[in-house]
């Protein structure tokens, strides 16, 4: 297994590491046999800054479609709702970020994770095709960036 690759958010280097796949809505994605957990990445986490709320709209045993609303997060810097990276089923939440979503902020690609499915994941991407998606993305972002800083 090769190290992680990294993409520069100015000067923050956002990590990635290559034995997962990823989302366009910036969640990697861990296959843990039957199902594939899934958790933000280090450019959603930083994006975010501080998440301190988290809340679910559906429940465990739910037929998810792509893009589904699922639930709502909370940070210093964003108020959203959530949706599901894949079609699929839900099989369980990370119960433990309910009463402490601060694992989001400092373990992402681990104790920091939010739900498993069982799903195919075939709109996943490699962490390579993440970073190229990121590259594509990040000029607009950086604009929205400064735009909610000038508010």
């Amino acid at each position: 297994m090769s190290g992680p690759l990294t993409f520069m958010m100015g000067n923050f280097a956002a990590e990635f590491p290559t034995d997962r796949k990823y989302a366009k809505n910036h969640m990697w994605a861990e296959s843990r046999g039957p199902v594939i957990r899934f958790g933000f990445t280090a450019y959603a986490v930083r994006l975010l800054q501080d998440v301190y709320f988290l809340d679910w709209t559906v429940g465990a045993g739910a037929a998810l479609s792509q893009k589904q609303e699922i639930g709502q997060i909370e940070s210093k810097k964003a108020e959203s709702s959530l949706y599901t990276p894949a079609a699929g089923t839900l099989v369980c939440f990370n119960e433990e970020l309910l009463s402490d979503p601060s694992a989001i902020n400092v373990d992402k690609y681990g104790g920091g994770w939010l739900f498993e499915m069982q799903t195919g994941g075939k709109d996943l991407m490699t962490a390579e095709q993440y970073l190229d998606y990121l590259a594509s993305v990040w000029e607009v972002t950086q604009r929205t960036i400064k735009g909610q800083m000038n508010e």
